[in-house]
């Protein structure tokens, strides 16, 4: 199903993406998939942030209706998430994210050795992402 703006409160893009990611989890489910290699359902629960098992699978369902990530394997047995080429598409974005908390937040935990790399060469960082996705086997729960 492929959403637009039309579904939303105007058309503005920034709403659009406030409307399909505008929450705590959502964007943490596409982090564990591009960056910590979690495809699974009990892959995402072990984060750090400890999602709610409730709102884990409403996500899952919400990022799958807006095309963002596909689910794959036998109904009825272990899922395993994958980001479709739309989610794929937010690499540039999450790296800024990444990026700019790295620069703005002293707590981070984002390794230093990540934005001297990012800032010396975003497109092969971006990449190197792109070359572990396409690598990316199922994690193991």
């Amino acid at each position: 199903m492929s959403r637009t703006s039309d579904a939303c409160r105007s058309h503005c893009p920034i709403n659009f993406v406030l409307e399909t990611f505008g929450d705590r989890w959502t964007l943490l489910i596409v982090r564990d998939l591009m960056f910590k290699q979690k495809q699974t359902y009990g892959g995402f629960l072990e984060s750090d942030e400890r999602i709610s098992t409730n709102i884990l699978a409403e996500r899952l369902k919400r990022l799958e209706a807006h095309g963002i990530i596909e689910r794959h394997g036998p109904k009825g047995q272990r899922q395993v998430y994958a980001l479709t080429s739309k989610g794929r598409d937010l690499l540039p974005v999450m790296l800024e994210i990444t990026a700019w908390s790295a620069r703005h937040d002293a707590a981070t935990n984002t390794p230093p050795e990540f934005l001297q790399a990012y800032e010396a060469n975003p497109e092969g960082v971006k990449a190197a992402v792109l070359a572990q996705l396409d690598g990316a086997g199922p994690d193991p729960d």
